[in-house]
């Protein structure tokens, strides 16, 4: 690498940093074409002294989170080194990667793997432009990205599954029971009269016949009211909530979703769009506080005053998606959810930190909700979305705490 970027060699490294780019954001980095840009005239105006400030010039402009610079490094030290070769054995290199076992290595490493194994549309302009190599690798007993989707945790899920996920997301359905309203509807074996109807029949028959009507209360599913966090360590299960939303919003009617991290956003309008994608993107435009800390006790508390009455009525259920882990130290929380749970029929907590089996309500936000729940389940997975839905179908609810001990035994099972 030479201290500056020529004209000569400026379009070959464009198109590097725009394969790069993509490379990232196939890989799950929110890289978009400004960002690529940006990333581009950074190169354009540091240079390039050595391998270590073209890695730290491209680290600037296209990493802004703590999670993201693990994926970042592997996508680096691998696309960098020599793409050649890579694009014909990574599912060899990437295995033998030295990599943070703890900090979800294997699933960067594969994350990574598939991203630069994807069809690249501008592959004609790569770092060399010599014709390419046959190369023969022998590939025997490498690992297979086809696995079980229901029990595999979002956040450890490679592209591929996401997408099997998400399809299998849309097919699932909310069997709320249904529940009495005040209002009658007129039936033929109702155990009420109805007067006004039974007067008109005797109207009809010019008084001579009396001919009794009935009715009976009307029945219909309650309101369902979607609160789902969206802070950096929801980010992921946060986003394959919002494919289930839709789906569930454009099943059945009165179903009203929000989305909170530092504010409050109400998405309901937005998930009413029957394609998937242009309802994501909607929303995507709508929220600003992506991905940023978490402020529960403040949401919770500017829904329970400006949405409150408006969509829990007639007893909705509320699905509360959230790991608890509140920046401001549970400062009001304990109020706000003692409102939120006195305002509606059922408050169900998902929490995704119910995957860990030695999970503990040891957090201050925690410790504030947990009494004021009616069901507390995980949401990882699948199979405990799959298992919510049952759940659902059943009256009463076990409390939070009958929960918590069930999911113990089962955990321990």
């Amino acid at each position: 690498m030479t201290g500056e970027v020529t004209a000569s060699n400026a379009g070959r490294m464009a198109a590097n940093i725009l394969h790069f780019g993509r490379v990232l954001r196939a890989a799950g980095l929110p890289v978009g074409t400004g960002r690529i840009l940006d990333a581009i005239e950074a190169v354009e105006t540091v240079g390039i002294g050595t391998r270590e400030d073209l890695f730290w010039t491209l680290h600037a402009v296209l990493v802004n989170r703590q999670d993201q610079r693990a994926l970042f490094d592997q996508a680096f030290h691998i696309f960098w080194r020599n793409p050649d070769i890579l694009k014909q054995m990574l599912s060899v290199m990437l295995p033998r990667v030295r990599v943070d076992r703890d900090r979800g290595g294997e699933m960067l490493v594969r994350r990574v793997a598939e991203a630069l194994q994807a069809p690249d549309p501008g592959s004609d302009a790569g770092i060399d432009d010599a014709a390419p190599t046959e190369l023969r690798i022998d590939a025997t007993l490498t690992w297979s990205a086809h696995e079980q989707l229901r029990t595999k945790d979002f956040e450890q899920m490679s592209i591929e599954e996401l997408a099997l996920a998400k399809a299998a997301l849309h097919n699932l359905r909310l069997p709320l029971p249904e529940v009495a309203t005040r209002r009658f509807a007129p039936h033929p074996a109702g155990p009420r009269i109805d007067m006004r109807n039974t007067l008109r029949r005797t109207v009809r028959s010019g008084g001579t016949i009396i001919d009794l009507a009935h009715k009976k209360m009307r029945r219909h599913p309650p309101p369902l009211v979607v609160l789902c966090d969206i802070s950096g360590s929801m980010d992921r299960y946060a986003r394959m909530v919002l494919h289930f939303l839709h789906a569930v919003t454009n099943d059945r009617d009165r179903v009203h979703s929000f989305l909170f991290g530092t504010r409050l956003t109400n998405i309901s309008r937005h998930l009413r769009h029957k394609d998937v994608d242009v309802a994501l993107k909607r929303v995507a435009d709508a929220v600003v506080d992506w991905s940023g800390g978490t402020r529960i006790g403040l949401c919770l508390d500017a829904f329970n005053r400006l949405w409150g009455r408006r969509v829990l009525a007639q007893g909705a259920v509320v699905l509360l998606i959230t790991d608890g882990l509140d920046r401001d130290g549970a400062d009001g929380l304990d109020r706000a959810m003692d409102r939120l749970h006195r305002s509606c029929r059922r408050l169900i907590w998902l929490n995704p930190l119910l995957r860990f089996d030695g999970f503990a309500p040891k957090s201050a936000g925690i410790r504030a909700m947990l009494p004021h729940v009616d069901d507390f389940r995980p949401a990882h997975n699948l199979s405990s979305l799959t298992t919510l839905t049952e759940a659902l179908g059943t009256s009463p609810l076990p409390t939070a705490e009958a929960s918590l001990r069930a999911w113990r035994e089962e955990a321990r099972q």
